[in-house]
Parts: structure tokens; sequence; C-alpha cells
């Protein structure tokens, strides 16, 4: 049994089966994947995956159990390398952190700024997606940390570490008739078509609780992952916009008025995500505790060494949160 057999059979794995594409994936050739797929299927005389003609089909119920343990073992493989790097130079390496365009956008420019600056040699890489997209890709260890607000907490791998607390705005153009109304109320808001975040982003779960709450069923209009998309169809009039607060910019959206939302959705909580078997290399810790001075380098280590999200909550649970 080799590494490079339980790297194939993992890749494919997170390819749909598709060994062609999986090939492409890793700069390798297709034959020698199926090859050596092949191999370590006799070795372990049980076939990995099903099959229809030379095509994959589904991975087999014993492939299931051996996939899980071989992205384990590729995982420590990966910590081995780190440790290594660290104590070769711990101020030199890869950072790479999965979060959602709110985050990218608005709250990480300027800690990145500063991070780069005291960080010169360490490349940073950032990928967007969806909060399930992001989860997934620090689940299966594609990626150091994830940012966000949203699906961490579904999968059991991850640990969950609190960064800051935020709240939402309404936003209108000027003269809109809701910017007449004193206190806004939820009703207020629903009478108008709205334009905000796709299901699953930046805490739109609140946003469908906060209406449902209340029995209110709003039409929305639009949807999008952006908050300046959002903010380009609110200058249109397609309808009333409702984003993080921190996507409201003073001077470059002079032309909208943001209303305070947070007496109607309450507080949303972004986290990190960190894979619980993550060996964390000296300026990772640096990154997260420029992200979240709270998160501070002996905090997320006892984190780390918890590993249940209970415990780990206790260990945090007098932590006050800064407020975006």
């Amino acid at each position: 049994m080799k590494l490079q057999q339980l790297r194939y059979i993992w890749e494919v794995s997170k390819n749909n089966l598709n060994v062609s594409a999986t090939a492409e994936a890793i700069y390798t050739s297709q034959p020698g994947i199926s090859k050596q797929i092949r191999i370590l299927e006799d070795e372990l005389d049980i076939p990995i995956f099903s099959r229809n003609g030379k095509h994959l089909t589904e991975m087999t119920p014993a492939g299931k159990k051996i996939i899980k343990i071989a992205g384990e073992i590729l995982m420590q493989t990966e910590n081995i390398k780190n440790i290594a790097k660290e104590f070769r130079d711990e101020k030199k390496g890869t950072l790479s952190i999965a979060t959602t365009h709110t985050q990218a956008r608005y709250a990480l420019p300027t800690i990145i700024k500063a991070f780069m600056l005291d960080m010169s040699d360490v490349t940073l890489d950032i990928q967007q997606g969806t909060p399930i997209q992001i989860a997934e890709m620090v689940s299966q260890g594609k990626v150091d940390i994830a940012i966000a607000t949203e699906a961490i907490e579904l999968f059991d791998n991850l640990i969950m570490l609190p960064c800051y607390s935020w709240d939402r705005c309404i936003l209108v153009p000027k003269g809109h008739e809701l910017t007449q109304i004193k206190s806004l109320s939820l009703t207020d808001v629903a009478k108008h078509p709205l334009i905000t975040y796709v299901f699953g982003f930046t805490g739109r779960s609140k946003l469908d609780e906060a209406f449902s709450s209340e029995n209110l069923n709003p039409e929305v209009a639009l949807t999008a992952v952006d908050a300046d998309v959002i903010k380009t169809y609110v200058r249109l009039g397609l309808g009333v916009g409702i984003v993080a607060r921190m996507a409201y910019d003073v001077q470059a959206d002079a032309d909208l008025v943001a209303l305070d939302a947070g007496h109607l959705f309450g507080k949303s909580i972004t986290r990190i995500g960190i894979r619980k078997d993550t060996f964390l290399r000296g300026y990772m810790y640096e990154f997260i505790s420029l992200f979240a001075p709270h998160l501070t380098h002996d905090v997320v280590a006892k984190a780390m060494q918890l590993k249940e999200q209970a415990a780990i909550n206790e260990l945090i649970k007098d932590i006050k949160l800064p407020h975006f």
C-alpha cells in the first residue's frame, strides 16, 4: 500500500468518481490512476469502487470507510510536512483561506494588508464560495481555515471559534418611504420587494426566521451572493436591500440610505473553522489573532487540544466578542 494510491482514491472520491477530471486536477495520467486503484484493490482483496464497464459508478460500503481513513492519513502526512517547515522557518509558507464575498470584500482587507506586511514570506491563497463549499474545503483539508457565518457547524471534524458579531441594515434610495418611519418593523419592511443574500449566505437564515416568526411572507425579488450586486439593484429601484452593516460604505454608497435593522434580525456571529487534526503553524496563529484579537495563541492552542465543541464553548464562554 502506497501513499500515492491513497491519494488517488481520495482525489477520485472528491471529483465525482471522474478519473479523467482527477488526472487533470493532480497533473497525472488517467491510466496511471486506474492502474494504481486496481493494484490497491487487488492487495486489499476488496473493491473500493463499483464499476459499469470502465466507469466508476459509486463507492462500495467498504470503499467509503477506506477512503475516509485515506483522507485522514493524507492529512497527517501534510501535518508532518508542516511540522518540519515550522522548525525550518516559522515565518515562511502558505496560508489558504476559504471565505465568502462579504468577508473577503469588507472584513479582511485591512487584516490581510497588515498580515502581509508582517509576514512577507507567507503566500496567501484566498478562495471564495458558498458557506457549504467553504466548510467542505476546510473539512477536506483543501484549505487551512474557513471564515463564515453559516454552515461550519454542519461538519463534525471542524472546531468553531467566534470572531465577531455583526448586524444588518436596510438599504434604500434617498427619499424612499421607509426613511420616514422612525422605528422600522418587519411588517414595514415586508411591504416591499426584498433584495438580499442567497439562502445559506451571510446569515440569510436569520432573515427567514425573523419574518417567519411574525407570520410574514415577503416577496423576495432578487437574491445574490455579492453585497455590491444587491446595492446595484437597489439603486435601480427593484426593491429594498438587506445586507450586512459592514457592506455599507458611507462615501461609496452616499446615494443610498442605511437604516438600522439590528433590532429586526438580531446579531449574527462570524466564525473561524479549523479541521481538528490540523497542525497550525506559527503564522497561522498570527493571522487568527490579527483577525480576532481575543483568539490568542494560547486560546486557539487549548481549543485545538480540546477538540470537542462543547468543551471549546466552555473555554471561550466569557470572551466578549467585538462588534463589526
